[in-house]
Order: C-alpha cells, then structure tokens, then sequence
C-alpha cells in the first residue's frame, strides 16, 4: 500500500496537516542524514519512532502501553541515550493502525513534558551493540554487602547539621553535601594533607562493615580515610581519576539510599555505564583506579536493563531490554588508604608522581571575574599572539555548515565574525557586508594582510550599536572564557548585535570526542604533523540536530529537558578540578576545565606571561603554550543559550568535535 492518500488532496490539507507532514519528513530526514535509519513509503511490520526513545525522557513501559493499543508487539527497541526507538508489530495491520493512530499525537515523557511522535515505515531495524560483556579491568562489584538494617544504622549514623564541636571536616559544594574522616580531602588541589590527620579517626559504625570485607577478601587494605557525599536525584559529579600521589592502589566505594550508573572511560575512548546497585561495594584497582576515569552524569533518569535478573554490571547495549530508573537520594561512603610514598603505577601517562608536567605548575580555577580574566590574559590572549603565524597555517579550509550558513543569508547583510582569527570565514560570501573581531593583533594583522575589515575587541563587549546585524558568528571562541557567567556574558553581547529576526550560529569544543580513527580526527592530528591537531572539515555528524521551527517539545530531541543540572555539573566540577590539568594531545578529555598544549613548529620564542616549555622527551623541539578550555558538554551550550529571554534556539547539533547552536533574535 503506498501512502500518497495525502498527496491526492494536498491543496485541501489544512495548515495544521501541512505542518504535521512537514515535521514528519524533517524527522525522517534527520534520522537518515545523522544515523543511516532509511525509511519506506510502503507498509512494513517495523517503524522508527522518533521523539520516542530513552534519550529524551520516554521509558520502556511507558511507549509500551501506547504502542500496545494498536496491535500485537513483537518487539520495542530502545537504543541508549538515542532519541527514537523501533517497534515491530507480529502483524502489518498492528503497525499501519499505529502510523495512522499515533503519527502526531502528543504525549508526556517522564520529565513531565510534552512531546510530538513522528512514525515511519522501515524495512528492517537494526542496532550494533558496541558494549564490552566485561567490567573495566580491575573494577569489582560486591553486591548486598551490607544489610537493610546496617543500611538504616549507617545512614542515620551520619550528623548533616552544623556542629561547632564537629572535628571532621564537613564541607558544602552548593547542593551537594560532604563529610570527611581521618584526612580532609582538599579540593582546591585534588589531594590531602598527609601531615593533618582528622581525630577521631574513621566512624565507629564504619568498622564492622570493613572488617568484614578484609576477611572475605572483597579489599586487601585497611583505609584511613573516608569520604561521604550525598546526591540528590539530578546530582552528578564530572570524570575523574583519583589522584594517584595521594592514595593507594585500593579505592572503595559502599552505595546506599539508590542505585546509580556510573561511567567509566579509557583514554582511548571507550566507555562503560555501570549499574551500581543500593548496598553494594564497589572496588577499584589497578587499570581501572589508575587509567579509567569515572564519574556520574548528573540527571534525574538513568538508563538500565528492564530485566530483573540483572543487578549490576554493564548497561548493554541490549536495546530490547533498556529502560529508564529515576534516581533516588544517593550516599556513598568512599575509603581511601593515604599514601606516603610516590606512586610508581604503569600508567605515568596519567600519573602525578611519574608525570612531565608537575602539578603545581598548573593555574588554579577561577573564583571570581578577576581571576577570570587574568587566567584568560595569560593563557589565551598572550599564547594566540605568540603563536599567530603558525596557528593561522593550520586554519585554512571554511567548516562546510558554517559555509552554508553563511551562503543562506540574503545579498548585503550585515555579518559580525565575533572571534575572526585570520578570517578563514570573513571571505566565504562575498554577497555580505562582514566585519571581524578578535583579541589578538597579530591575528588581526593576518586579516589585514587578505583585505579584510576586522578591529581588535573583546567578545564581552563588542562596539558595534545594538541590533546593526543581521548575523553573527562566533567559532571557537566561548570556550576561552573561564567561568559559566562570562560564558553567559558572550552569548548575551552576540544576542545585542543582532536586529529581530537576525541569527547567530556559535560552536564550541565538545568534551565527547573519542580518540577513535573512524570517529575523531581531530584527536588524530592533521595530515602534516603541524601544531595542534587540526578538526575534521568532514561531515560525520551525530544525531543531535533539532527541527528548525521551535526547538521545542516536537523536535527530535538527544538531549533531555536539562533543569538545573547544568549548574550542579559546574559546582561538581569546580570543586573536583580546583587545579587545571594539562590535557595529552591525542587523548579523551577528562576534565571540562583544562589547559590545551600548542607544539609550536619551528622552536619560536615564548615570550612574556605565556606559559610555555619543551617536552622533556624532545630538547629540541620547539616551546609548548598552554591555552585555556572550558570543554562543552552536551546539552550545556544549548541550555545556556535557552537562559537568554530575547532568542529562540532553532538549532543544536555535533559537527566533529564541536557542539553548535543556532538561534534567532526575537
């Protein structure tokens, strides 16, 4: 049967049927261009839902139910993290009822939301299930370690309220709530004061449940030092290693309150969600506490196995049994042993005490404007003027969706490239009026030397008169700036430039880049070896990309509604990460906040304020500059750009590497 019933009496349809059709093919072309998912115009058992998968608030049961009602279910397919989901009918008139029935028909998804199901036919469903069987090496999960009533005494062992007569450090990081025994985990350098032991030592109440676990072998040492947090359903902490110079091989974690999935990441890019369940014992060592980072998105859903049968280990990539958990209050107990010896693991890679770059040498984070901008002066303005010249030699070839926003803007408008550096896109219409800005003169002079108009500025304060743009760019550029307000501040000072009805499309680094061949070859490096790994021109995107009529409840959504989770990842993480690490080229982000390496070719001068030296394994190779990086993760720039009153997010999309947003000016 084919479906052209709509086609027949197309002039008849109503405005409302129109946009209907209109939304569903843009669904069906999205979910072609980013995943390969191709549909039919034939009637088929099969259909792909999208707004209707776990990545955007829809749980296992509750599509179910619906899809139900049009016939026999012979399977609900339901990708990780993925914004759509398959279904299979036992027969084709189960799946022609569901297209005819459910096509367009709202419903509310477990943030509360409404959202828009857009159905078609598919000849066949398929996903690659890319998730190891095994838990990360050295990784061990005791599951009921401890006991419901042990639970209960535990956690109401645990004084929250102030207490001046308190010897243990009790700290709070804004929402989430912390209390350390035997030492005071520092965050301000990810360590502890070996010399400054907390009295009284580790609770009372903690000594049955560890000697317990030494004799039946679950640990091998006895800790001495113990953190506890508390995690509010939407709380999360950022990706991190334990520092290796401050404790021994053996890290333990005790779950109560709520299961959690945690996530684990290798460097070279592969990651593992893991269900650790209520009263367990989690257990890291070796590769795992030494190399994988691990940490806890901060959401209010997780996703996990439907079935019963399965308690903990890896969320697999099993799409006919995923569903959504929402998350409970969570308390861990963290156990640490202090060490008091350098730490001589095989990963000197990752590894403080083993190290090129020592620690101290890195800034602090920011805690204030002021430091703000001084952290930005010295390892952003200074280091892109001293490496000008060769920076500008590897920004040749225009980004293609960055060209063809361009070329969609009408004949004489007036464009702002907020953030131009040598103007690789001031020259890509010649049909527009463009004007660049950047902070680095010498950038500025290489515009120049190509005949194009560009002044020097800063992104936070743009003299240009309010609404004299018809379009803005903004390429690279907010991820220097050092603090979510200042962030914030950019992504207002573009808004100002614009007239009503004006775009703006702004890209940042994403913090999800793999280190994978096939997947980032940005991390690979470029093709000649030269300075830092250029991005990818190529157009490998990700589902990601929202319908361009609202943004709203009817796009086809990866990301779900964010709340404020965004702020509670940037206290977890200010709080994590007080020193900024160096980032190893060639490798996964590990920190949102960190200084980025730029091997600067042919052994130029550093010059003053810039920090910069050689790699000790190449004396004579050229000096090393650090720039500054706030790394995006996803949904933060998008969520960031929805803060402001007088824009419309039209887009929101992964380009290699890069999250990037459109928005219009109301």
């Amino acid at each position: 049967m084919e479906l052209n019933t709509a086609n027949e009496s197309r002039s008849k349809l109503s405005k409302t049927e129109k946009k209907f059709l209109r939304k569903q093919a843009k669904a069906r072309n999205t979910l072609l261009r980013h995943e390969g998912i191709e549909s039919v115009s034939h009637v088929t058992q099969s259909l792909v839902v999208a707004n209707g998968g776990l990545g955007n608030g829809v749980g296992r049961n509750q599509l179910l139910r619906i899809l139900e009602k049009c016939g026999s279910v012979e399977a609900l397919l339901m990708p990780p993290n993925k914004p759509y989901s398959f279904v299979t009918y036992g027969a084709r008139e189960g799946s022609r009822t569901a297209y005819d029935t459910l096509n367009g028909q709202e419903m509310v998804d477990d943030f509360g939301q409404n959202i828009t199901l857009y159905l078609n036919y598919v000849e066949k469903v398929y996903w690659k299930d890319q998730a190891s069987s095994a838990l990360p090496p050295g990784l061990l999960i005791v599951e009921e370690v401890v006991s419901p009533e042990e639970e209960k005494m535990l956690l109401e062992g645990i004084d929250w309220a102030e207490d001046a007569r308190n010897q243990n450090a009790q700290k709070s990081l804004k929402h989430r709530r912390v209390k350390h025994f035997g030492y005071e985990f520092r965050y301000d350098n990810n360590n502890v004061d070996k010399d400054k032991p907390l009295p009284g030592g580790l609770p009372e109440m903690c000594g049955g449940v560890l000697e317990r676990c030494l004799k039946q072998g679950h640990i091998k040492i006895s800790p001495d030092q113990l953190t506890i947090n508390q995690y509010e359903p939407g709380q999360g902490i950022p990706p991190h290693i334990d520092t290796h110079s401050a404790f021994e091989d053996e890290i333990i974690s005790l779950s109560l309150g709520a299961e959690i999935v945690m996530d684990f990441k290798h460097p070279d890019g592969r990651t593992m969600a893991v269900l650790i369940p209520r009263r367990s014992l989690l257990v890291m060592t070796g590769e795992c506490r030494y190399l994988w980072t691990h940490g806890i998105t901060p959401r209010k859903l997780d996703v996990i196995q439907a079935s019963e049968g399965q308690k903990c280990g890896i969320i697999t990539g099993d799409v006919g049994d995923l569903t959504l958990s929402k998350r409970g209050v969570r308390t861990s107990f963290t156990f640490r042993k202090v060490r008091q010896t350098p730490c001589a693991c095989a990963y000197p890679s990752v590894c403080d005490s083993q190290g090129d770059q020592p620690r101290e040498a890195s800034p602090s984070f920011p805690e204030n404007d002021r430091d703000a901008a001084k952290l930005e002066e010295e390892y952003v303005h200074r280091v892109y003027d001293k490496i000008a010249g060769h920076f500008s030699s590897t920004r040749h070839t225009p980004w293609p969706r960055i060209v063809a926003f361009l070329k969609t803007l009408p004949q004489g408008a007036i464009v702002a490239d907020v953030g131009c550096g040598n103007g690789k896109y001031l020259g890509v219409n010649k049909e527009l009026y463009t004007v660049g800005c950047d902070r680095s003169q010498n950038l500025l002079e290489i515009c120049g030397e190509k005949q194009f108009q560009a002044f020097v500025c800063d992104a936070l304060a743009v003299p240009i008169r309010s609404g004299a743009c018809d379009a803005c760019i903004s390429i690279a550029v907010i991820h220097h700036f050092a603090t979510a307000e200042r962030r914030l501040a950019t992504l207002r000072e573009l808004a100002r430039l614009l007239r009503p009805g004006g775009k703006a499309l702004v890209s940042v680094w994403a913090m999800e880049q793999e280190y994978n061949e096939q997947k980032s070859k940005y991390l690979r490096g470029n093709r000649n070896g030269e300075g830092e790994e250029e991005q990818s021109n190529g157009e490998a995107e990700l589902l990601g990309e929202e319908m361009p009529d609202s943004g709203g409840p009817e796009a086809v959504r990866s990301v779900p509604p964010a709340g404020d989770l965004e702020d509670e990842a940037r206290d977890a993480d200010r709080a994590v990460r007080s020193k900024l690490p160096v980032h190893t080229n060639r490798t996964c982000f590990h920190s949102q906040d960190l200084l980025v390496p730029w091997h600067l070719k042919g052994g130029g001068k550093s010059g003053k304020g810039a920090e910069a030296s050689k790699p000790a394994s190449d004396p004579g190779a050229g000096p090393v500059f650090h720039r500054y990086y706030h790394v995006f993760c996803e949904g933060e720039l998008e969520g960031a750009c929805r803060t402001l009153t007088d824009v419309r997010v039209e887009q929101s999309y992964y380009d290699q590497g890069n999250w990037c947003v459109i928005f219009t000016k109301l």
